[in-house]
């Protein structure tokens, strides 16, 4: 079950607010539909909502490469077979074949975001001997037991409604001996453009609707390991900071990373005047500073 109050970082009004609205989403039922919030997830990233999406690694590579780097940083992917959950438009599988990875499957719910890893892969020179893609999902992964030496989800969880049910499936799908790697979303991830874009969206649009994102702390994903039965776990925190020219330029950056997934509570003729307004509300407040925040975690799964 997901948690109903939110588990990042806020200033103290809009946590109140957006606690509210949490408890009326569960009240409500909306948010126990967890298909549905999935749902409304991978349509976001298939562009459903906004065309922001289709700048994600315009905007966004340079950040979530170096995500990708820190998780990656002491993980031996050599000769070895890996999944890569989460891979959008394959920024970590490419880390990992160019550390000479034997094959990687790049895995995401969008097809949108996996249409862009395979056009990256053309360029570069991947053909399917070294990499293939696959539409999934986190939490029911089409593959058998011991299918894989390395299983990675890359800045992915934070997103998922049934972590545990997550990261059992991971702990499935690695042989046994394997490593299960994560990289994950802790509570000051991107905390700031979240803060702007609730103060600038109307709240009638937004009230009554859980935002599909559940942060985590370190101790939280280790515990979540442990009861996947992975064993040998190492893990950090790793934090830093980016400043962006404008207010508008952190709202363009935002905007294209996260997919604006939530415009699908928003009624469409109006997405774009929302989406204008929002931007104007970034500039207003100032907003120029993003904080990355992960945990990187990994473990083996006992032999």
């Amino acid at each position: 079950m997901p948690k109903v109050l939110w588990t990042g970082r806020l200033s103290p009004e809009m946590r109140f607010m957006m606690n509210t609205s949490n408890l009326v989403a569960w009240a409500t039922g909306s948010m126990r539909d967890t298909e549905a919030m999935k749902e409304r997830m991978k349509r976001g990233y298939d562009g459903a909502f906004s065309a922001h999406v289709n700048h994600y690694d315009q905007e966004g590579l340079a950040l979530h490469a170096r995500c990708a780097v820190e998780q990656l940083k002491d993980v031996d992917v050599r000769g070895k077979s890996v999944l890569d959950i989460g891979g959008g438009t394959g920024i970590s599988s490419f880390v990992m074949l160019r550390r000479g990875a034997a094959h990687v499957t790049c895995g995401d719910i969008s097809e949108h975001m996996l249409a862009f890893a395979r056009e990256k892969a053309e360029r570069e020179g991947y053909g399917l001997e070294r990499m293939d893609f696959r539409q999934l999902d986190a939490e029911d992964l089409p593959y058998g037991d011991g299918s894989f030496d390395v299983v990675s989800m890359s800045m992915t969880m934070g997103f998922l409604p049934n972590q545990y049910r997550a990261m059992r499936e991971m702990a499935r799908v690695v042989r046994p001996g394997g490593l299960v790697t994560i990289g994950t979303q802790a509570t000051d991830h991107y905390w700031e453009p979240i803060e702007a874009t609730l103060r600038a969206s109307r709240k009638r649009y937004m009230f009554g609707y859980r935002l599909e994102f559940w942060p985590q702390t370190e101790s939280e994903v280790r515990r979540l390991m442990e009861r996947s039965g992975i064993v040998d776990i190492e893990s950090r925190r790793v934090t830093w900071h980016k400043s962006f020219g404008s207010g508008g330029e952190l709202f363009d950056f935002f905007a294209a990373v996260s997919a604006s997934w939530w415009y699908g509570r928003f009624p469409p003729d109006r997405r774009e005047e929302e989406a204008a307004r929002t931007r104007a509300g970034f500039e207003r407040l100032g907003t120029r500073t993003v904080t990355g925040d992960i945990i990187v975690a990994s473990g083996k799964k006992p032999k």
